[in-house]
């Protein structure tokens, strides 16, 4: 059994201040009923600085300084990918629970290591899957666990969105195998997710991946084929190079008795939704779409839900570590076949 906290506020710090921090602080304050930001990390100085000044709380630029100093329940991990797994062993053996923003690693030796760390630690790890929670999602969920479709037999993802050089050449990490990851494992991570959530495990992954138009070490393009165990068909067309800016984030599933596309810039409108039997939900589609210039949506403080609900005792996690390595392993799969140009099949290890 995990341990809970049931009379108190969950005492949260947030490691790493920079992008992505601004929706976990805007998360943490909407839950502060529950949630009691305890010290913010940073390495560099006027960003840590700033934050804590702003919230008012201790600022280090040491985690395991931090951890020592800090009585603390929960780290929020939004640092680069790649030093996940370090700082997610380093919070366990100081037996804080762990939640990590996408990818949880970028090697698939090291999300396993994340999840035995914290499994022996006896702490919870959370992988943010925020995406799960956009309104239009959860209505396709629920399409596909009613067996709506029928048989799926082909889905399609596109994630055809922009980051100019100087995005990578803002932070030397981003755009680097070691801790960022590419197109797919970073900024289309929450759509490969998708692939296993919404239609089930797959058999087969071929990849094939290009730098195209960016001075990186890894792909901001790349196509990707699968192979369900159920025998659908699938594909996915990501791209960081598209003129002038982000145009369209998009699922597209055909069944026998069914057609469905959820696209806009971020899976955030329904833009076909038809089906051979109608349901009383069918007229809450319009209500679910939602207008969005941030291809995060607003799932974060949804997902801050479950996490606050997890540590009270009063629900299981919706992503945990084993979740979160479904996708991990797909991304891996893909990348070992764009380099070996061959046909990858799952699961990775036996």
């Amino acid at each position: 059994m995990f341990p809970t906290i049931k009379d108190r506020k969950i005492r949260i710090a947030v490691v790493g201040c920079g992008r992505i921090s601004r929706n976990h602080f805007g998360s943490i304050e909407k839950h502060a009923d529950n949630l009691e930001l305890a010290a913010v990390c940073d390495t560099d100085k006027p960003t840590l600085d700033e934050h804590a000044e702003k919230y008012g709380v201790p600022g280090y630029d040491n985690m395991e300084t931090m951890l020592e100093s800090e009585n603390i329940d929960l780290v929020a991990l939004c640092t680069p990918s790649g030093i996940h797994p370090d700082q997610a062993e380093l919070a366990a053996r100081y037996k804080v629970n762990v939640m990590t923003e996408k990818p949880m690693a970028t090697r698939w030796s090291d999300g396993m290591r994340m999840v035995k760390a914290c499994d022996d630690a006896r702490v919870r790890l959370f992988v943010v899957k925020q995406n799960r929670r956009n309104s239009t999602l959860q209505l396709l969920k629920r399409a596909v666990q009613e067996k709506r479709f029928g048989r799926i037999n082909m889905v399609h993802l596109n994630v055809f969105w922009t980051r100019p050089q100087e995005y990578y050449d803002a932070s030397k990490w981003r755009g680097t195998w070691e801790l960022d990851g590419g197109a797919f494992m970073n900024q289309a991570s929450h759509y490969v997710d998708l692939f296993d959530w919404l239609i089930g495990p797959i058999a087969d992954v071929q990849a094939m991946t290009g730098t195209l138009g960016r001075d990186i070490e890894v792909e901001d393009s790349g196509v990707l084929n699968v192979r369900w165990r159920t025998g659908a068909l699938g594909s996915m067309s990501v791209t960081m190079l598209t003129y002038p800016k982000n145009l369209e984030g998009s699922i597209t599933i055909l069944g026998e008795k069914g057609t469905v596309k959820v696209g806009g810039v971020a899976v955030n409108e329904i833009e076909h939704w038809e089906f051979d039997e109608p349901r009383d939900y069918d007229e809450d589609v319009v209500k679910a779409n939602y207008e969005t210039t941030s291809v995060y949506g607003f799932g974060h403080p949804l997902y801050y839900k479950n996490v606050v609900d997890t540590l009270r005792g009063d629900a299981e996690p919706e992503t945990d570590g084993r979740e979160g390595l479904k996708s991990l392993e797909l991304l891996i799969a893909a990348y070992l076949s764009a380099r070996d140009r061959k046909t990858i099949s799952l699961p990775l290890e036996y």
